[in-house]
């Protein structure tokens, strides 16, 4: 039986490394270039920023990964176990499905327990360092956000739209600043600017020229008598990086906050929205095990060795898990729909198909 475990669990486990590393690099490139699209695109990126950015965006991908290569390897051995009769020949000597996916079973714990340590850890951190990196890039070097036909939105009150930039020259540049209530108040529009860093006072400084100049009412914004319009040969506006400091600190939400800060709550965050994200970084660990109790009976009754059709079953049951996962989320500041309990529904549905798959499968 031992002999029978390792070549199960050899290829299993085999199968589960290539996919999880083939999955892996698509999700990671696909997001580190989605991150730093306009950077590339830009401006020199170093290349130990996006080796880094890799670096936390990996722990992240590998909470999806993981559970779906794994998937994705047990329907491809258990598919070619069936189609070449493998299977047949264990059963006719008396051994059971259930004894042969004992080292599959194996395999499934220990995915568990690595999806766990990196949802309720790694994960959380490698998005605050990646929160913080981008915000490091804002201070260390602004010049570096305002890319060429592009609205800027870091900077909270503001939004900054630049037509053209020249290295520290830029040009055609519109300027809004904005109250509580989003009501624009300020409006600026220049013909050129050039960037300056005043990082002693923590301030990005826009010297603007030949500037349009649009003040409105603080109180009653939507009073047009009292807009107030001027032009300036030139002018220095500046933009503090302390609140682009603060506003990197509440952004993220739960996702990015680790299970001590879970537990000690946080005032813009609600409980229910806490209590979802505890029970689905739990869930999604044990999606490994949903989906070897679902799939070995899959596999098995497909019954094909085509590499093609296991990962497109694979894509499916895949497809179809994280977007119940995703779905349940989007409720999860509705107390009235019990999120943190309805999180836990896709292993549910999937471990009941798995059980009721194994019982017919071992009835035949």
């Amino acid at each position: 039986m031992k002999l029978i475990d390792r070549y199960v669990g050899r290829q299993v486990l085999t199968s589960s490394v290539i996919a999880v590393a083939v999955l892996s690099v698509v999700l990671v490139l696909g997001n580190v270039f989605k991150k730093l699209f306009d950077l590339l695109i830009d401006h020199n990126v170093p290349v130990d920023l996006i080796l880094s950015f890799v670096g936390y965006i990996l722990p992240f991908s590998l909470t999806f990964t993981i559970p779906w290569g794994f998937l994705t390897a047990v329907l491809l051995v258990f598919g070619r176990l069936s189609a070449e009769n493998e299977l047949v020949a264990l059963r006719s000597n008396g051994i059971s499905i259930p004894r042969i996916t004992y080292s599959v079973l194996l395999i499934a714990l220990t995915c568990v327990g690595i999806c766990t340590w990196i949802n309720v850890d790694v994960a959380p951190r490698a998005q605050k360092k990646m929160q913080d990196a981008f915000f490091n890039i804002a201070t260390s070097d602004p010049l570096a956000l305002f890319a060429s036909d592009k609205v800027i939105e870091e900077f909270p009150g503001r939004k900054i739209y630049v037509g053209r930039n020249e290295g520290r020259q830029l040009f055609n540049l519109l300027v809004c600043e904005f109250n509580e209530d989003l009501q624009p108040i300020r409006v600026l529009h220049a013909q050129r600017g050039e960037l300056e860093t005043d990082l002693p006072n923590k301030q990005v400084l826009m010297r603007l020229f030949d500037a349009q100049y649009e003040q409105r009412d603080e109180v009653n914004p939507d009073d047009l008598t009292k807009i107030n319009q001027a032009t300036m040969q030139e002018t220095v506006f500046p933009i503090p990086l302390e609140e682009l400091y603060e506003k990197n600190k509440k952004k993220g939400g739960p996702s990015g906050m680790t299970i001590a800060e879970l537990l000690k709550g946080r005032s813009d965050v609600s409980t229910t929205a806490v209590r979802t994200e505890l029970s689905k970084r739990f869930s999604t660990a044990l999606a490994s095990f949903a989906f070897g109790l679902f799939a070995v009976p899959l596999a098995i009754t497909a019954h094909r060795r085509e590499t093609s059709i296991g990962f497109i079953l694979s894509l499916g049951v895949a497809f179809s898990y994280f977007v119940l996962i995703i779905l349940i989320d989007t409720v999860r500041d509705k107390p009235m729909w019990h999120p943190e309990l309805l999180i836990w529904a896709p292993n549910l549905i999937f471990m009941t198909l798995g059980s009721w798959l194994f019982y017919r499968l071992s009835r035949r």
